[in-house]
C-alpha cells in the first residue's frame, strides 16, 4: 500500500510538473530553487551526487581532492588545529576556532570532543593524532596531505576552508556527495559553485577509468526532491557559469 504523499510533497510535484528530466543545468537550478523558495521552512542545505563510471576497488581509480567554492558554503566552519611552537600562534592569527597541541588530542580521546567541522595538523604533529584513528577515521575528520589539511602553511589552508574549500570523494558505490550552498543563495550563486565543483570532479578523472566518466547528475536539497541534470552535455554547459 503507497503511503499518503504530505503537503509539501504535493506541492513539490505540482512545482515540478512541467519539467523534463534530465534537465539543463540552469533548468533544474531554477526549479529547485524555486521549490525551495515556496516550500523550505528553513535554510536548507543545496547537496549534488554524482554517480562516477569508475571502479574504487581499484587503487588507481580512485577519486578524492578539494575545490574552492567561489561562493563559500553558507555555512560557519569551525576548525581545530593541531601544531607545535610558533605555528600555534600563526594558527590563532589565520583564524582558526580551536589550536593546541596534546590537549586537544587529550580532550578529542577522552571526551569524544568533535565539536569542529575541520582538524588540520602540521606535518610533525601527525604523530599525536595517530591513536586517534579509529574516532576521527570514519568520520572524515582525520587530517589529509591530499585535501590540504596536514601542512605548514595553516595560515593558507585556514583561508581557504573559511572561504568555502570542500572535499569530494567517491564513496564505495562510485558515488560523490557534496554539499555546493543553501537555499538563501541566489540562482547565479548555485550555477557557480555548481559548474565549480564539477568542473573540478571531471578533471579528477583517473585515467584507468573507462567508459563513461559521469554517469549520473543530480541536485537536490535537504528536504527537496532530486533533480536529475543532463550529464551528457554537462562540459559545455558549465562553461558559460565558470567565466562568469
Amino acid at each position: 500500500m503507497s503511503k499518503k504523499l504530505t503537503r509539501r510533497q504535493k506541492k513539490c510535484q505540482e512545482l515540478l510538473k512541467d519539467l523534463s528530466q534530465p534537465a539543463s543545468v540552469k533548468e533544474a537550478v531554477s526549479a529547485l530553487k524555486k521549490v525551495m523558495t515556496e516550500t523550505a521552512k528553513f535554510n536548507e542545505t543545496i547537496e549534488c551526487h554524482l554517480k562516477l563510471g569508475i571502479d574504487v576497488k581499484h587503487a588507481d581509480q580512485q577519486v578524492r581532492s578539494t575545490v574552492v567554492l567561489p561562493e563559500g558554503t553558507g555555512k560557519t566552519v569551525r576548525i581545530a588545529v593541531v601544531a607545535k611552537g610558533e605555528k600555534l600562534q600563526e594558527a590563532k592569527a589565520a583564524g582558526a576556532d580551536y589550536v593546541g597541541a596534546e590537549d586537544i588530542v587529550e580532550k578529542i580521546e577522552k571526551e569524544n570532543w568533535l565539536d569542529f567541522d575541520v582538524l588540520v595538523a602540521t606535518p610533525d604533529a601527525m604523530g599525536m593524532l595517530g591513536k586517534l584513528g579509529k574516532l576521527l577515521g570514519p568520520r572524515g575528520l582525520m587530517p589529509n596531505p591530499k585535501t590540504g589539511t596536514v601542512t605548514f602553511d595553516l595560515a593558507n589552508a585556514i583561508k581557504e576552508i573559511k572561504a568555502g574549500k570542500v572535499e569530494f570523494r567517491a564513496d564505495k558505490q562510485g558515488i560523490v556527495h557534496v554539499p555546493i550552498g543553501r537555499s538563501e543563495f541566489s540562482e547565479a550563486q548555485i550555477l557557480k559553485n555548481f559548474s565549480t565543483l564539477v568542473d573540478a570532479i571531471l578533471r579528477a578523472r583517473p585515467s584507468a577509468a573507462k567508459g563513461t566518466y559521469l554517469k549520473t547528475l543530480f541536485i537536490t536539497s535537504t528536504m527537496g526532491p532530486s533533480i536529475r541534470v543532463d550529464s551528457t552535455k554537462i562540459g559545455t554547459e558549465i562553461r558559460d557559469y565558470l567565466e562568469a
